[in-house]
């Protein structure tokens, strides 16, 4: 069976990183913590020397689409438990404030109640500034779901830019209407 190029490239497991296979579950584990992947039917896992492979069994064309993507959650995984993922937010607008109480964010983002949000299992935040949000975890899914729903309490206007945006994010501006 073909499979996609990125099913075909061997995962490098790193250096303080343990990747078990027990039946249709990957356990990957780090310096930083677990994470688990179940795999889709019709999809294996092999670890030799350090490597992963992943491998399609049977043939079905939606079985190659899986085997890559199932490589690409391996990789994020293995990457998350040795390292760790970031996503920086930033609070633009005059009184936009963020405090940290324990795991709770509150947030004053010019409604006339303050804004909380409690940190779920596994991520953690950093309020560096006022004006910027760390969000930090090791699932890659996680971080980036809990860091676009925190921006979604005040997302980005389109004429002054006012709001919660990522710290990389690039707001085009409109025009105000003329006289």
């Amino acid at each position: 069976m073909i499979l996609s190029r990125m099913a075909r490239r061997p995962l490098e497991v790193v250096k303080g990183v343990d990747v078990a296979v027990v039946e249709n579950v990957v356990n990957v584990k780090g310096q930083k913590g677990q994470l688990q992947h179940k795999l889709p039917k019709g999809i294996a896992v092999s670890v030799d020397a350090g490597q992963l492979q992943v491998s399609a069994v049977g043939n079905d064309s939606n079985l190659r689409v899986l085997a890559g993507t199932t490589r690409a959650l391996l990789n994020n995984h293995i990457i998350g438990v040795s390292e760790g993922y970031t996503r920086k937010l930033t609070l633009v607008g005059v009184g936009y404030r963020a405090q940290l109480q324990g795991e709770t964010l509150n947030l004053s983002l010019g409604f006339s109640h303050p804004v909380t949000y409690k940190a779920p299992q596994g991520i953690s935040f950093e309020v560096p500034s006022q004006t910027e949000i760390v969000v930090k975890g090791i699932d890659k899914q996680l971080v980036g779901q809990v860091a676009a729903n925190i921006r979604a309490f005040r997302p980005p206007e389109p004429y002054k830019g006012k709001g919660v945006r990522y710290a990389d994010e690039v707001i085009i501006l409109k025009e105000t209407k003329k006289k």
